[in-house]
């Protein structure tokens, strides 16, 4: 049983790899058959300097869809052949533009009567498989181009993880993964302030007791990120702590801390949530403006770091 038949539609580029060699092979014996001696990897080029008078090798190469250097790569060796020769662009002398010479447009009737025929032989192809591949090509790129194929594989990967991924309360079990996670984040971009120290260190003395709380996210029972909340007064929490294992950034599991608090804190009576963050930290900020948080300013902050407050008030829009 072959590769390709085990794999299935998972080996799409091998697969279209292994068609490309095959038609471009056959393409070489079709050039020889006509007459046309060229190399088949220089057929875009061709094609397209005989619908112009001339142009550069950007230009060309954003006709192509190719790389620039690749086009420049075919023009160097187009030129060795005598088929394409450069001069200046009379519109601006700055830019090198590139033209076929006479020797290459002799080959126009011969290349004109071979792409016919090549034509007709693949309408005769998708005929015989009852589907227009060409279009159904330009449809699968369309939707590539609109989404990629690694973005989408990723939304799949994200979601995988998250269905593995719980959000549960905290417990004695979870006090050094606790310290560890935010000990990591906070050390990353910032030092360690005493403010931290107490927190980390008396989770259950300075957070749980005074009417507090702190959500823990699990992969498989392992402990990958934290978000707390810190009693301010009967109406007001502050959201703080809240951190997640690099390993485990981008799929989500920051908005599941994040929801998972706010839900707690309505239940626990609360009108306001605040927080306070860093300017330097662009995707947590972004995180908590998709939760709803707003800017805010003037209120005195324990954290050296601190140059961001936000808040978001409960039950409003």
């Amino acid at each position: 049983m072959s590769f390709f038949a085990i794999a299935g539609q998972m080996a799409l580029g091998s697969r279209l790899r292994q068609l490309a060699e095959v038609v471009t092979n056959d393409a070489q014996k079709i050039y020889d058959l006509y007459g046309v001696d060229i190399d088949a990897r220089w057929f875009p080029v061709l094609f397209m300097l005989l619908q112009k008078d001339s142009a550069s090798i950007s230009e060309l190469a954003e006709d192509i869809g190719q790389t620039h250097a690749s086009i420049s790569q075919i023009v160097k060796e187009m030129t060795k052949r005598g088929l394409i020769k450069s001069g200046k662009s009379k519109h601006d002398a700055r830019v090198t533009v590139v033209s076929l010479t006479p020797k290459a447009r002799k080959m126009s009737d011969d290349l004109t009567t071979q792409c016919s025929d090549i034509n007709s032989a693949l309408n005769d192809v998708f005929k015989s498989i009852n589907c227009n591949l060409w279009n159904d090509l330009n449809a699968f790129g369309y939707e590539l181009n609109r989404k990629s194929l690694y973005e989408r594989v990723k939304t799949i990967h994200s979601q995988n993880k998250q269905a593995n991924i719980s959000i549960v309360d905290f417990n004695a079990d979870h006090q050094d993964a606790y310290k560890a996670l935010n000990e990591a984040w906070i050390t990353q971009h910032f030092k360690l302030e005493e403010a931290d120290r107490i927190a980390l260190e008396n989770p259950f003395e300075y957070i749980i007791n005074k009417g507090g709380y702190i959500a823990i996210a699990l992969f498989d029972d392992q402990p990958i990120g934290t978000c707390a909340l810190l009693k301010m007064d009967d109406s007001c929490f502050e959201l703080a702590k809240m951190t997640v294992s690099d390993s485990y950034r981008g799929y989500g599991v920051g908005h599941m801390l994040g929801n998972c608090v706010i839900e707690k804190a309505k239940t626990l009576g609360a009108k306001r949530i605040y927080l306070e963050s860093n300017s330097a930290l662009t995707p947590a900020l972004e995180l908590y403006r998709k939760l709803g948080f707003k800017r805010v300013s003037g209120y005195s902050s324990p954290y050296q770091r601190c140059d961001v407050q936000m808040e978001l008030f409960l039950g409003c829009d």
